[in-house]
Order: structure tokens, then sequence, then C-alpha cells
């Protein structure tokens, strides 16, 4: 009986396409699914790879199927269903096997499961898989956390299935246990706020400008020629072109402005709030997700709510298209931020240059701007922040006056632009040697005598109040 040099279990969308990818590259591989009467349409459907697909149809057929020693691929939920599945998978499986989890999960559980699986001698990695189903069917970016051993076996097959940027394969061991699905997070955590980004703009244009999706696309599409050049500018190009069938309206016109998500934003912020920094731009992304599905308080505070009652003209496209960008500059220095400093902490050794590379092609985020963002990170002494680099200074002088402008008139007509609005607080922020927290020092000694430092002697010390 062939024997498969890799087993993919979950035919759901990226399943189905990951395992099409890696058949069509030579790889032969084993497919099985919880569902089974998803599994015969799927093979039948790519008849054309004869037997580099290998139908199975319990777990126990699937695990023998697999040469020795196996790997495993899962892509399935990463949560609880998962976990029921490791431990149904880990009775059935011996030293020198390989488990990988290709979802979007929790680093926290990806460090958790290495442990559980070391210790029976089976490596396991958390492989970040990034760029939708399209991405896994043609070239997904892919971030590997895991041994240098797990690493040797299964980069022959990730390098042959990634996505190129002239050439490069965009894949790279990161680290090990829980370093890709970190990576993977923060990834998805930039996309959020980036979506944020273009979809406040559009609502700038829409609501204050009387901007028709049609008018919007246009210059979308101009952008996208551009130092905006990026996945998700086309996709927001597509999005505005796209007409309701029946009624030749604009789609976007119709749907419903609530926006759905997964959790990987959240955790990003959470984890920034563990390590002590900020990431506000990602935070009031997510938190914009959040509040959009109110949408029934939305309704009634429209009409009780004063609004600004200011009438002032919108900067122009070329004002806004530089305010877009210091932004993506902003909200990617404080994701760089952030894999920086979880680097130090968990003792990842994380290569950020190299994170930027294997985001050039692929994975949602893949635009222009991170080829800017390897090269300057390339040259940045170390613990030097991003947004400090001199590649990266040299634009936000040019582009922060926009964002300056088309978020002082949002506040004026009362358009909210939250993500920007935050990117620009961060800049301020960071731009200040002196800040207002002296202050906030100074109360929490007031009401709890939490001590504070002096600018003039050394050590802590409590004020004398009232």
């Amino acid at each position: 009986m062939k024997q498969a040099e890799i087993g993919i279990y979950g035919l759901g969308t990226m399943g189905r396409a990951l395992a099409l990818n890696i058949a069509e590259h030579g790889f032969v591989t084993a497919v099985a699914n919880r569902e089974t009467d998803w599994i015969d349409p799927f093979v039948e459907g790519a008849s054309h790879l004869g037997e580099n697909l290998l139908p199975c149809y319990d777990l126990e057929s699937f695990v023998a199927r697999l040469a020795r020693p196996r790997t495993v691929l899962f892509m399935i939920p990463s949560g609880a269903p998962l976990e029921a599945m490791l431990d149904q998978v880990a009775p059935l499986l011996e030293p020198g096997d390989l488990v990988v989890d290709a979802g979007n999960a929790d680093f926290n559980d990806t460090v958790r499961r290495a442990e559980r699986f070391e210790a029976a001698g089976i490596a396991y990695v958390g492989l970040g898989v990034s760029g939708g189903a399209r991405g896994a069917r043609h070239g997904p970016s892919m971030m590997f956390g895991g041994t240098a051993d797990s690493w040797t076996r299964l980069e022959p097959i990730l390098t042959a299935i990634a996505a190129r940027y002239e050439g490069d394969a965009c894949v790279a061991h990161l680290g090990p246990d829980g370093a890709g699905h970190f990576v993977k997070t923060v990834h998805n955590g930039i996309e959020y706020a980036d979506m944020q980004m273009i979809a406040e703009l559009y609502g700038l244009l829409r609501d204050a400008g009387g901007w028709d999706a049609g008018r919007i696309a246009d210059l979308f599409r101009d952008w996208s020629k551009g130092p905006l050049a990026s996945f998700l500018i086309d996709v927001s190009v597509i999005a505005l072109d796209t007409k309701e069938p029946d009624s030749g309206q604009p789609l976007i016109d119709l749907i419903v402005d609530t926006a759905g998500q997964k959790g990987t934003g959240r955790w990003t912020v959470i984890e920034a709030q563990k390590l002590g920094l900020s990431a506000s731009t990602i935070e009031a992304a997510v938190a914009a997700r959040s509040w959009s599905a109110d949408r029934d308080l939305r309704a009634r505070a429209e009409a009780l709510l004063p609004g600004a009652n200011v009438v002032a003209g919108l900067p122009g496209v070329q004002t806004l298209e530089q305010a877009l960008l210091a932004g993506r500059i902003l909200s990617h220095a404080q994701g760089f931020d952030l894999l920086a400093a979880a680097s130090r902490e968990y003792g990842w050794s994380l290569d950020l240059a190299r994170v930027a590379e294997i985001w050039r092609a692929g994975c949602i985020l893949r635009s222009d701007l991170l080829s800017g963002v390897a090269e300057a990170l390339k040259t940045l002494p170390d613990e030097t922040p991003l947004v400090l680099a001199p590649q990266m200074l040299a634009v936000l002088e040019q582009t922060v006056p926009a964002l300056r402008q088309v978020v002082g008139v949002a506040v004026q007509i009362g358009q909210p632009l939250p993500a920007l609005a935050a990117a620009l607080t961060w800049y301020d922020s960071l731009r200040r040697a002196r800040g207002s927290s002296n202050m906030i020092q100074a109360q929490r000694d007031v009401f709890g005598a939490h001590g504070f430092e002096r600018t003039d002697l050394p050590g802590r010390h409590n004020g004398e109040w009232g």
C-alpha cells in the first residue's frame, strides 16, 4: 500500500486548498475529515492528481497510511475541536512523529501543546498560514514555530508550496513552539488596523463627501498604483466595483454595516497589554468591529445624540492618500514593536526583517510598504523601534501633516476615524519627552500612597499632600 509523505486532516475550505497545493507539487498526501461524506467528492474532483491524494475514512487508517516518521497536519478550528482531536490522535502516534497545527491558534495554547507532545517524543509545530483559501491553494505566506529538526523535515514541502516574492519563498522558521502562531496573530492584528483605516476613509468620502461607490473605487484604483499598493486596497476596489445582479446597485451599499471577527485581533491587543505595550491602532480597529455589532443602539442614538453642526470641506485626495500611508506605517510600527517585545520576553530571537519579507507575498497583509519595512529593520540597531528608522522618519515627515489634517477635519464634522486618530495620538505621544503622566502618579500617591520618582532626586518618594 502506497504511503503518504504528509497527512492533512480537515477538508474545509483551507484544508482542501492546502491539500491540493501540496499534492500538485508532487508530495503524496493522505486526506481525512470528520464528516467522511466530504472525502470522495473532493478526491474525485482532483482525479488529475492520481495517487498523490489518498483518501482515508477514519483516524486510525489515516495515521496508518503515513510513512514513518509520520507528519500529520491539522487544519481544523484550534480551540475545543483541536483539543479533542489531539486527545484522539496521541495514542496512535509514536516518538519521532510530527504534528502540525496550521489553524489560527492562541500561541499560549501552542506552547502548552508543544510541551505535552515533547514529553512523548513527538514534535509539535504551530504553523501560521496566511492568504485565505486562494493563498493556501496557490501559495500562502507561512510562519513556522517549532524545533530545528521539525523545520528540516517540513522545509522541502513548505518551500515548494509557499508564495514567492521575486523568487524568495515566503516561509521561514521563526522560532520554537508558539513563535509562528504569535507572528501570525500580530499579522492579523495589523491587518485589522489596515482594513479599518481603509474603511474609515471610505466612510469619510461616502458620508461627508457624498461620493458613490464607483467614484471611491476609481480613487482606490489610482492608489493601488502608488505607495499604498496592497492586497487590501485591491480587495477594496473589487468590493466597490461589484454590482448586485438583479438591481444593478453597488453590492457594498446593500451590506449590513456589522463586521465579524474571529479573535486574532483581540489576541493581539491582549498580548500587547500583557507586555506593557501600546497597540492602539489595532485596539481601535477591534473596538470598531465590536461596536459595529450594536446596530440597534446606533440607530436609536443617531436620533438622540447631537452632532457637530460644523461644515468643512474634505481634504484633497492626495492628502487622504498620505494620511492613510502615515496611519499604515504607524500601525505596522506598533505591530513590529510587539513582535520585538515578545521575542525578548520568550527568548525567540525573531528575525523581524525576515518576518516582513515573508509577508510581501501570499498573505492578506502583503503590500509594497513591507519591502521598505524589511530594509529598515535590517539596518536598525538592536531595540530601536521601527518608527525611528531613518526610512520611516523620512516618510512620516511628509505624511503626518496630512494625517493631522484629515483627523482634524473629521473631528470637526463628527465623522469617526478611530484607527487613524489612534495612530496620530500614538505618534504625538511618542514625540513628547515630557507627557502628563506625572499628574497620574500624583493622583495615585494622593489616594493610595503608591509613590513616585522625582526629576531632581534619586529613589522612590511619597508626597506630603494637603
